[in-house]
């Protein structure tokens, strides 16, 4: 078993079941490399991760899609539910409850006046929550995620929105669910994020070196001097997109893999995903889909202009980096889970790496099963009409042929 004390109290713990009897405890705040040694079997099953619960939660944060008036009754049930019923704290977004439709509704001010309101950007609730349930589609969860720039309490997510490939639970039978997944043992699966960095200005590349092999890697570490002003630091869940902004020029962007030159990107721009995002604006792009429990980077040009350019996937412990290119005629435009989008200058640069607070989301059946299902009904992957069945008759016809 695995004896490593969490960093800080919390309720939620994920407990990953052995069938040998023997439980590994990783807390969700962090994420931890070990090895059991079982004689017959060296890989971890993913359907074996399990959420328990070591107190009952008694925190709820609820997130709403906002400028949604479909959404105003499953909002007001659930809250009446969990407030009345389960008697928990109930957290939600101060511009949610100021909704007008909300203030005029006498029958719903008494569980308005329990609520605990908060403003993102102002009050800090990241210690205090145990669980999150968002009444949306994707754009729910990434909103979510962004609230939470550490440890992320586990996810339940209720498909209410236009896509819902990240939201499995259906909100007809959202009673049994959350019972479900309050008695604990529901399957989750972690959820990498990337962790972003934006440094202003102070960055230069070794040309000489650069010149001695144009294609292909350099042999050496081609970063003069990356001392610089950090003016951004994000975790993100899907991608970070950098692309040519309104410049009718291509962009020009060097792209570097744990200190080293590893090509120029020509293009419209670059999209480094996660395997959460791998089936978002990188899947639209070409990119291959990757199931959210690989761990891997996704790097996927945005319509490059070589035809050799295909995406690829790097081992999620690199440390990506993106500059211009000393060449480039235009500056470049990034963006982070498609917010906070923002100028790149030269000798500008954005740094990623694999995150080390996923995202717990729970699932509604387990993570394998619950993936394939998005793909088939989300995205209709490999739908098509069903070649028919050749008869006796048929048959016979060809073989005269």
């Amino acid at each position: 078993s695995l004896n490593q004390k969490p960093l800080y109290q919390s309720r939620t713990r994920l407990r990953v079941a052995q069938k040998d009897g023997i439980d590994s405890a990783v807390p969700t705040h962090t994420m931890f490399a070990y090895s059991v040694d079982f004689p017959h079997r060296h890989i971890q099953d993913p359907a074996s991760q399990r959420l328990t619960w070591s107190k009952p939660p008694l925190n709820v944060l609820v997130i709403r899609k906002i400028r949604d008036e479909t959404l105003l009754e499953p909002f007001k049930e659930l809250c009446r539910f969990l407030v009345e019923e389960k008697h928990l704290m109930v957290y939600v977004e101060k511009k949610v409850v100021d909704d007008g439709s909300l203030m005029t509704d006498d029958s719903f001010s008494a569980i308005r006046n329990q609520l605990c309101t908060f403003r993102e950007g102002y009050d800090d609730i990241s210690d205090c929550i145990d669980l999150i349930i968002c009444l949306g589609g994707d754009g729910t969860l990434l909103y979510a995620s962004s609230l939470f720039q550490g440890s992320v309490p586990p996810v339940m997510a209720f498909h209410l929105g236009s896509l819902g490939f990240l939201a499995p639970f259906k909100f007809e039978s959202f009673k049994t669910e959350v019972d479900k997944v309050f008695e604990g043992n529901a399957a989750i699966i972690l959820r990498s994020r990337l962790k972003v960095k934006v440094v202003k200005g102070m960055f230069q590349r070794n040309e000489q070196l650069f010149s001695t092999q144009e294609n292909g890697i350099a042999p050496h570490n081609h970063i003069n001097n990356e001392a610089g002003k950090i003016t951004l630091q994000l975790q993100v869940l899907n991608e970070v997109v950098v692309d040519r902004g309104p410049s009718s020029y291509l962009s020009d962007v060097d792209l570097y893999l744990d200190g080293r030159l590893i090509t120029s990107v020509q293009g419209d721009g670059v999209i480094v995903s996660t395997p959460t995002g791998s089936t978002a604006y990188a899947g639209a792009a070409g990119a291959s889909m990757i199931h959210p429990n690989v761990p891997a980077i996704m790097v996927t040009p945005i319509c490059p202009h070589s035809l050799s350019f295909r995406p690829i996937v790097v081992p999620a412990g690199v440390e990506l980096m993106i500059t211009l290119s000393p060449d480039a005629r235009n500056t470049a435009w990034v963006s982070f889970d498609g917010r906070k989008r923002q100028e790149i200058q030269h000798g500008d640069s954005i740094k990623i790496t694999t995150s080390c607070f996923p995202v717990p989301s729970i699932c509604c059946h387990d993570l394998v099963y619950d993936w394939f299902d998005s793909l088939a009904q989300c995205l209709h992957w490999n739908i098509r009409k069903k070649q028919t069945r050749l008869t006796d008759a048929s048959d016979s016809s060809e073989t005269d042929n």
